[in-house]
């Protein structure tokens, strides 16, 4: 089954210690059940029972830490850390927030040339320690070109910090955060450690009305050393940035699998009720909402698992992963938005009630496009590769679902953050040429048309200055380069023909609806017009596929998985 089941989770594709610590969590999820789940997310109660879990079973530790700063079973898996996201995303995303930022605050780290400091890591994961990433502050956000934290030398090896950072999860118990500032007196940039424990470090407020806590704190004379010192200079700079593009490939996993518990709860309670004398999954515009829900989130899905597979075999010469990575964060996310409306739409004001898990989804699935950079930076980000992408593929070995258990190590030695330029890809019609399925022709003849359009009518200098232009660019972009992975893991997960024929169903309406704003922009010129109008297509209509897609894979999920109560 493509979707999680936490009640039938078997983890055949994971190994023996890594699948039971997987179950177990499931196991304190449903023994926790959804009353207090619902009851501790209302009374925004701080998640310790969580965390003492983690603890008592060691997650943190085998899953964040390298082995050679670990025991057995220890190892950063980008595989298997994808199945922990999702589960702990499943059951909510605070849970899986206290996660995702450990992951953000451990990058500069194992990134830096500090064995003390690596050392002092591998303790407190092992002592079941989450971690924090200090990083953005109030008037700078993600600008951090303009942070104002100083790190001024106070002689023999010590300095004095002065600051504040804001928007830190974790930043209420993690011993070690790591912080982004400048040096005083050079400006450079620098890494330091910094625990909440200090007198010196001022805990100020939680800045989200939530279980999680997200830290406004300030630094006053509080005092580093060279041991507390991770990175300097461009290597700070390069630790910052590497260490957004390994944590935002998470997002879209919590995404995944806020949208599973959803859409399992949406379905059940459309399929036990009737209406005017008739199922609500016998009306066919609830049959339609519940088909594309649900080939959404098959697709994103596959494309975040095979996005895993090119980030476990990166390397110098192999970076294409720094596209699939912000794909998986601003395409996946804001599918996962999507699939929330269109569920949303079907059980109406049941979304909104307080014992509903749906409650939660729809309130927490906004925030993943938001976080780690919005969908406007990632999307600026990802439209520096389309040039190399389709006018300058070059070959390279073929890579294999990447499973097995090794130590994904260049995640932490991925060098300089700059180059995006000269990052190559294997040719995007190698995979497409493999299927011929009637939507996946027309979708092909659109990318012909996009592909054209670039070579024989791109935007004018003025057009790229218009943010929004040149975003629907990119969503164009980004759509050819989702469908390639989607097929990809299609081919590799014996995906059936039909299915992802359904799939590039609402692929080809993404795809025009994107070509007819653009059609509709005032700059557009005549001759750009005629490309866009060449983009904007219907996707092949066939009743007894759609037919079977909904009897087959969406309607027979009924009843399979309700959280204990």
């Amino acid at each position: 089954m493509l979707l999680l089941n936490p009640k039938e989770f078997k983890g055949e594709h994971l190994d023996e210690k890594t699948r039971e610590l997987m179950k177990k969590t499931i196991q304190f999820f449903e023994d926790k059940g959804k009353v207090k789940l619902k009851e501790d997310d209302r009374n925004r109660v701080w998640y310790s029972d969580l965390l003492e879990f983690v603890k008592e079973n060691e997650i943190f530790y085998q899953m964040l830490t390298p082995p050679q700063y670990g025991e057995e079973n220890c190892r950063w898996d980008t595989f298997r850390n994808c199945t922990f996201n999702e589960i702990l995303a499943f059951y909510g995303l605070h849970y899986w927030y206290t996660w995702q930022v450990s992951i953000l605050g451990l990058g500069p780290i194992w990134m830096s040339d500090n064995e003390k400091a690596k050392q002092r890591a591998a303790n407190l994961l092992k002592e079941g320690n989450v971690f924090a990433f200090g990083l953005s502050e109030r008037d700078h956000g993600a600008d951090i070109y303009s942070t104002e934290m100083t790190l001024a030398p106070q002689g023999e090896g010590t300095y004095l910090a002065n600051g504040e950072k804001y928007y830190i999860g974790n930043g209420n118990v993690a011993e070690m955060v790591s912080t982004f500032g400048k040096m005083a007196d050079t400006r450079d940039y620098v890494f330091f450690i910094a625990n909440y424990k200090d007198h010196k470090y001022e805990l100020i407020d939680n800045v989200v009305n939530s279980q999680s806590y997200v830290a406004d704190f300030a630094l006053r004379d509080y005092k580093v050393t060279e041991d507390d010192i991770l990175s300097k200079g461009q290597e700070a700079w390069d630790s910052a940035l590497n260490t957004v593009n390994v944590g935002k490939y998470n997002l879209g996993w919590a995404s995944i699998g806020i949208c599973t518990h959803a859409f399992y709860e949406a379905l059940n309670h459309a399929a036990n009720r009737v209406l005017y004398g008739i199922k609500v999954t016998d009306f066919p515009h609830v049959n339609q909402m519940m088909t594309d829900a649900y080939c959404r989130l098959v697709a994103m899905k596959l494309f975040a698992l095979r996005a895993s597979d090119y980030q476990r075999t990166a390397s110098p010469d192999d970076r294409r992963y720094l596209l699939y990575n912000p794909t998986v964060k601003m395409k996946v996310t804001t599918q996962g938005e999507q699939v929330i409306e269109l569920l949303w739409d079907v059980i109406a004001a049941k979304g909104f009630e307080k014992d509903t898990y749906f409650e939660m989804a729809a309130r927490d699935i906004k925030a993943l496009p938001k976080l780690e950079g919005t969908v406007h930076v990632n999307l600026a980000l990802i439209s520096k590769f389309i040039f190399n992408y389709f006018f300058n593929p070059q070959e390279y070995p073929e890579v294999s679902p990447q499973t097995g258990q090794e130590h994904d190590a260049y995640l932490f030695n991925q060098g300089p953050a700059k180059g995006l330029g000269k990052v190559t890809f294997h040719d995007y019609k190698q995979v497409y040429g493999k299927w011929n399925t009637p939507n996946l022709e027309v979708f092909k003849e659109q990318v012909a048309a996009y592909k054209e359009f670039l070579a024989a009518a791109p935007p004018s200098e003025e057009q790229q200055k218009d943010t929004d232009f040149v975003m629907q660019l990119g969503e164009l972009f980004t759509l050819v380069v989702y469908g390639q992975l989607v097929l990809e893991n299609a081919e590799i997960y014996q995906v059936e023909e039909e299915l992802v024929d359904q799939i590039f169903d609402f692929m080809v309406r993404d795809f025009a609806e994107f070509a007819l704003k653009l059609y509709c922009k005032a700059s557009a010129t005549e001759q750009q017009m005629e490309y866009f109008t060449r983009m904007i297509k219907k996707p092949v209509v066939d009743n007894e596929r759609y037919s079977r897609i909904w009897n087959n894979h969406v309607l027979a999920l009924k009843d399979v998985y309700e959280m204990n109560p």
